[in-house]
């Protein structure tokens, strides 16, 4: 092999190994990217804080909005998790309380998170929770059930064009991570 052909190669290397480290450090920081997106926009429901108060709105009787509720579990979280209704019919600037149950599936203690998600995104600076059990985690002794209030209010102020919107939560095992 030339000098030539072998200081190409060399430089190659180098090259290659730059993209990867830029790559690596890349989707190292998309995380908390992602969130100080969240955090400016309320997108995909995560806000910064806990509850927000309750305000009072006027209440728009003439107008319903459907609030559907989803539930689901990250594939490694051993528990049961569904919301006591699939769906239902509000009207802006009302409060409403809505159940989920959960089980713990085991027979050891665990640790779980629920992650929020609001649809359609741009509908989720209009939809409050006032009361949830995803603000913190939640513990769960062996076997336990929880039945666990959300409490929220569509404001008034949702443009029209939103008949629909869909609040999701996904439980995530964080037993191992919570213990280090």
């Amino acid at each position: 092999m030339s000098e030539d052909l072998r200081q190409k190669n060399a430089k190659l290397v180098r090259k290659l190994a730059l993209v990867a480290v830029a790559m690596f450090g890349f989707g190292y920081a998309l995380v908390p990217l992602y969130d100080v997106l969240c955090d400016l926009t309320g997108l995909n429901g995560k806000v910064e804080g806990q509850a927000v108060q309750e305000a009072e709105y006027v209440v728009d009787k003439n107008r319903e909005v459907t609030v559907e509720f989803l539930t689901s579990l990250n594939e490694s979280t051993p528990m049961l998790f569904r919301s006591e209704v699939k769906s239902m019919k509000v009207h802006p600037g009302e409060y409403y309380t809505v159940n989920f149950y959960a089980k713990n599936n085991t027979d050891k203690p665990m640790i779980a998170q629920a992650i929020p998600s609001i649809t359609p995104g741009l509908a989720a600076e209009f939809f409050k929770k006032t009361q949830c059990f995803c603000f913190t985690e939640q513990t769960f002794a062996a076997n336990e059930e929880k039945t666990m209030p959300v409490r929220f209010v569509v404001e008034p102020t949702l443009p029209e064009r939103y008949k629909t919107v869909t609040l999701a939560y996904t439980f995530f095992d964080n037993t191992n991570i919570s213990k280090k």
